[in-house]
């Protein structure tokens, strides 16, 4: 069966038939892992905090939307960064989905029932001290947005064709704690996608449109 390129029918179809290797052993070969390969194994050796972040693909009939916020620049870390929602994985969490559906609630207001969960990505492990499992979800519209103004400065939509282009997914570099930093960017308007957001979202390119 084929669906639209880019609708949510034809992304929870890739998102259940995934290319490359197995979603454990998987996370080296992608994003900015594979820019910074000699960092690799000093990641591995941080002591690293299980985290979640929902990657809510919107079911739109004009071609599926993905959405985004803004963090506050009063968070400790990752201030006034575009992000998806998530956050750490609590003793009550049973699983990554459960533990990002609850953050997104937290943090935008959007509501389990509206939510279908339909995969993950490999782990993202951040050099800031995360272990981050990306939950990968079709949102149905009818939903409301309630951003927490302690957490979220604003929440937005981008349609999922511009984040899939590959032509969009530019390199950079910083100098970060004394080491040359190489990371994807993806300017959309005035917003600034890099990091580990623009990490995740050319993993999901790999692992689903390339």
């Amino acid at each position: 069966m084929s669906f639209p390129l880019y609708s949510a029918s034809d992304f929870r179809h890739r998102a259940l038939n995934q290319i490359g290797a197995p979603l454990e052993h998987a996370w080296r070969d992608h994003g900015d892992h594979v820019l910074n390969p000699e960092s690799l194994v000093e990641v591995e050796g941080l002591k690293l905090k299980d985290a979640a972040v929902l990657v809510p693909v919107v079911d739109d009939p004009y071609g599926a939307k993905v959405i985004l916020t803004q963090r506050t620049a009063k968070l400790r870390k990752h201030s006034g960064q575009i992000a998806f929602p998530g956050g750490g994985i609590d003793e009550g969490d049973v699983s990554p989905e459960q533990a990002a559906l609850r953050e997104a609630r937290e943090e935008i207001g959007l509501a389990p029932d509206f939510v279908e969960t339909v995969g993950r990505l490999p782990q993202y492990l951040s050099g800031t001290g995360f272990r981050i499992v990306p939950v990968l979800s079709v949102v149905k519209r009818g939903f409301v947005i309630e951003p927490n103004p302690d957490e979220v400065d604003a929440v937005f939509e981008v349609p999922l064709s511009f984040l899939m282009d590959p032509d969009n997914h530019q390199r950079d570099s910083r100098t970060w704690q004394g080491i040359v930093r190489h990371f994807y960017v993806m300017p959309y308007g005035e917003r600034y996608i890099w990091g580990i957001t623009a990490g995740i979202i050319r993993t999901l390119y790999e692992r689903l449109y390339a």
